[in-house]
């Protein structure tokens, strides 16, 4: 199975190294990653300067663009093939509730969705097994077969920072919810100019049983199965008859 993977923490990040030498082990891989750290880079595309990709000494191709860029190029010619999945991360931090709508990593995964398998994003809860975490996507990626989603399903996975014999198992989960993040703060720089560095995401508010982070909480890894389509499906009854009224 020939895999693109991507990230969105830099082309050098130990956590991307990690997932391809364990992945490498058992599917035809190649590496299309930014430049340097894109975090919180969401799905936005460079379109105001070309891409210059460039191979590295180790294989790897790094791309002066965000992790949607990467995916973009990958899936679009890049490679002179067509992989049959994306797989993204890991990254250095979970990816839980609402961060996946700020999360490179996950918009690396969701631009993979228009390939036949699912893309996959996966975070560690931590910033030390990244093996842990690269054995587990190994090891759902060789039982990918007997898994039958919709088209363009993006499996957000998640997994704690523990040895791999002290993960309790999987679990799939909803997605949970953040309160606001703190107020920015302000800072002067030597020249008078006020600064504004942005905090970190708010603290967990919805993080009950059937949750990603409550999985995270209990020593399980989450599986989040995720899909583009934003629509508020629910909402459609009560915006036409609001409509209905202005008539």
């Amino acid at each position: 199975m020939r895999i693109l993977i991507s990230n969105d923490d830099g082309v050098h990040a130990p956590g991307l190294a990690t997932l391809a030498q364990v992945l490498a082990e058992q599917f035809d891989i190649q590496v299309v990653a930014p430049e340097r750290d894109r975090s919180g880079a969401s799905n936005s595309l460079t379109l105001d300067r070309p891409l210059e990709p460039q191979t590295l000494g180790n294989g790897f191709i790094s791309v002066n663009g965000t992790p949607t860029d990467c995916v973009h190029l990958g899936i679009s010619g890049l490679l002179g093939f067509e992989p049959e999945l994306v797989v993204a991360g890991i990254n250095a931090g979970a990816n839980l509730g609402d961060d996946v709508l700020y999360s490179g990593t996950v918009a690396a995964a969701m631009e993979g969705r228009y390939l036949d398998k699912p893309a996959i994003a996966v975070s560690l809860h931590g910033r030390e097994h990244f093996i842990t975490a690269a054995t587990v996507v190994s090891q759902l990626l060789l039982q990918l077969g007997g898994l039958n989603l919709a088209p363009r399903t993006v499996l957000n996975i998640n997994v704690p920072d523990l040895p791999l014999d002290q993960i309790k198992g999987v679990h799939v989960t909803r997605l949970g919810h953040r309160v606001l993040a703190d107020p920015p703060i302000l800072s002067v720089d030597p020249r008078g100019r006020e600064r504004f560095w942005l905090a970190a995401a708010g603290a967990a508010q919805d993080a009950g049983p059937g949750t990603d982070f409550y999985a995270i909480a209990e020593g399980y890894v989450s599986i989040t199965p995720l899909q583009a389509d934003m629509t508020q499906y629910s909402g459609f009854d009560n915006l036409g008859s609001w409509l209905e009224e202005l008539e």
